[in-house]
């Protein structure tokens, strides 16, 4: 990467102050500027970056790029530095994706994306597990950080542009060839991964979440195909679960190559049947009409589709087709996505699943129960500061789908927590309401009885609580094994 470039190189033009200014930096965030930075002034959801372009400037901001509105309201403060140049954009997160591209120059070389409401990580962390047994150097990108042949801590799902293109350069010059990508509905909206060069998209599933962010359900589905309509190219190929009425949709509407996943006989991943085990399933499916029988060691019948999205995006980025498929029975699940806790002397299995949609708790539950000859029990709350309409559809969705429930705290954030257990309540008044986290694991634990089973829903890989503006250290993995030793008499 060249430590100082022209803004022509970045694929922009002032529109006015200096023409000529050249770039040693790229930066969103002002505090980090120095001399002879771009700083990118971008409308946020709270405020215009715009309001930061003053001390930017005063800290020797070699260039500004932003929109109509950040320039107009930055108008004097940039007549006041004639020697930066601006940069107005009319999409100006775009045109930072692409400049961020264009400036730190490298990506690994087969670069695949995934998104939907659920599944977004095993997917990602699927495609990576069979890159790596096929002797390709591959990461996954997302929720749990960067991962595989080169790791590295992230704050967010998708990140900023400019973070995610630094990322992806770092990758590749630690020689990494092969990354899958979660692509969020969040970062889609916001062009972050404009840029990025993906082969492949792949698109779960959707359903109710985020709805603080996007005005309406369709303003969700328009953000998620945002990744097949204006990200993947024309020779991609798009691979897409079309059992899910959105996918369908979607398969309908892109111009790309489709490989369908599901179960109806137009799909081309398409499952045949699934039988369970207390350690996985036995998978039989086709692909391209030639049938292939695996062991999943993946607990949950939706992991199957997981498993076929993954292999859909190795065999649409050029990945031998029988190499990706003798290596599925490798395949390890996620942190916290329908994980193996701990499980009780008299053989009760307990799960962590990061379950916070109503749809993915009935599906979570709905993919154990053919595992648990008797009684589901899970636990569950819901996130303070989010979407409140899913709040008394995953109290409906634990009530019909679980025998019993314990209605607890899971990151109220700002919001009273009694309140929002109320509100999930609402849809099962029979629930037991425990407030502590750890005492209602404790409490459901101690429930079980052979041949019973518990799902604690919501947190997954999540090692901390957030009530107010505080973390605090917390584990469900860890507090169901906890809660397991001292039941069963073990610490």
């Amino acid at each position: 990467m060249s430590s100082n470039k022209h803004l022509g190189e970045l694929g922009l033009t002032a529109r006015s102050g200096n023409p000529q200014a050249r770039v040693s930096a790229i930066t969103l965030d002002s505090r980090t500027v120095k001399p002879g930075t771009l700083f990118a002034a971008l409308p946020g959801t709270l405020m215009h970056g715009a309001s930061f372009i003053d001390p930017a400037l005063r800290m020797g901001a070699s260039a500004i790029l932003t929109d109509r509105e950040g320039a107009a309201m930055a108008a004097e403060t940039l007549a006041r530095h004639p020697e930066a140049a601006l940069v107005v954009a009319e999409d100006a997160p775009a045109a930072l994706a692409m400049a961020a591209a264009l400036w730190f120059g490298a990506q690994p070389e087969t670069m695949v994306a995934v998104t939907g409401t659920n599944g977004k990580t095993s997917v990602a962390s699927f495609a990576r597990q069979l890159w790596t047994h096929l002797g390709y150097p591959a990461v996954n990108i997302g929720t749990t950080g960067v991962e595989g042949a080169w790791e590295a801590p992230l704050a967010h799902t998708t990140p900023d542009a400019v973070t995610l293109q630094g990322i992806l350069a770092q990758a590749a010059a630690e020689g990494v060839t092969h990354a899958a990508m979660e692509a969020s509905s969040h970062g889609l909206d916001q062009r972050r991964l404009d840029g990025v060069g993906i082969v492949a998209a792949g698109f779960t599933n959707l359903s109710q979440d985020h709805l603080d962010y996007h005005p309406t359900m369709e303003d969700y589905y328009e953000a998620k195909a945002g990744l097949f309509h204006r990200l993947l190219p024309e020779d991609g190929v798009a691979v897409i679960n079309t059992d899910d009425e959105w996918g369908a949709r979607l398969a309908a509407r892109v111009d790309q190559q489709v490989l369908r996943v599901g179960q109806t006989e137009d799909c081309d991943l398409r499952i045949l049947a699934q039988r369970y085990d207390a350690q996985g399933q036995e998978l039989r499916f086709s692909l391209g009409g030639q049938a292939h029988h695996v062991h999943l060691p993946l607990v949950g019948g939706f992991q199957a589709w997981n498993a076929l999205v993954a292999l859909g995006l190795l065999v649409a980025s050029g990945a031998d087709a029988g190499e990706a498929i003798a290596a599925m029975p490798k395949l390890q699940g996620v942190r916290g996505r329908m994980e193996l806790a701990a499980t009780r002397e008299n053989g009760a299995p307990v799960f962590v699943d990061y379950a916070h949609t109503p749809a993915a708790v009935e599906t979570a539950l709905k993919a154990l129960r053919p595992h648990v000859m008797g009684r589901l029990i899970i636990v569950l709350g819901a996130g303070g500061d989010r979407d409140r309409a899913k709040r008394p559809l995953m109290g409906k969705a634990a009530a019909e789908h679980a025998d019993v429930v314990f209605v607890t705290d899971d990151n109220p954030r700002s919001e009273d927590p009694a309140a929002i257990r109320v509100e999930i309540m609402q849809a099962c008044p029979e629930a037991t309401e425990v407030g502590d986290r750890a005492e209602a694991i404790l409490r459901a634990v101690d429930a079980l009885q052979p041949g019973d089973a518990l799902l604690i829903a919501g947190k997954g890989h999540e090692t901390g609580q957030t009530v107010g503006d505080t973390v605090y250290p917390f584990d469900d993995l860890e507090q169901a094994s906890v809660a397991v030793a001292a039941l069963d008499g073990r610490l």
